[in-house]
């Protein structure tokens, strides 16, 4: 295993979770519901089952598209969204 691949992704993936709308609505169940621990368990759940698809679709990405082309891609789907977000 590759120390230096599994902290980047970490650190990465944590911080850039962090006060997300995932992080807000995992706190608003748990206020809410008062089931704190179904919610951690649901939540951790969803996000490693979308990290899952994450993980394989990137995976099958790697093989028949250039890197590049991906990273093209995926920023300008963040663009995207985030304007969209912004003018909804």
């Amino acid at each position: 295993m590759s120390k230096s691949v599994f902290w980047a992704t970490f650190f990465t993936v944590f911080f850039a979770e962090l006060g997300d709308k995932t992080q807000l609505t995992a706190m608003a169940a748990s206020a809410k519901s008062g089931e704190l621990w179904i919610v951690f368990v649901a939540a951790s759940l969803a996000l490693v089952v979308a990290t899952l698809i994450g993980v394989l679709l990137g995976s099958t990405l790697y093989k028949y598209v250039l890197t590049h082309l991906v990273k093209y891609f995926a920023g300008t789907a963040f663009i995207t969204i985030g304007i969209w977000l912004i003018a909804k």
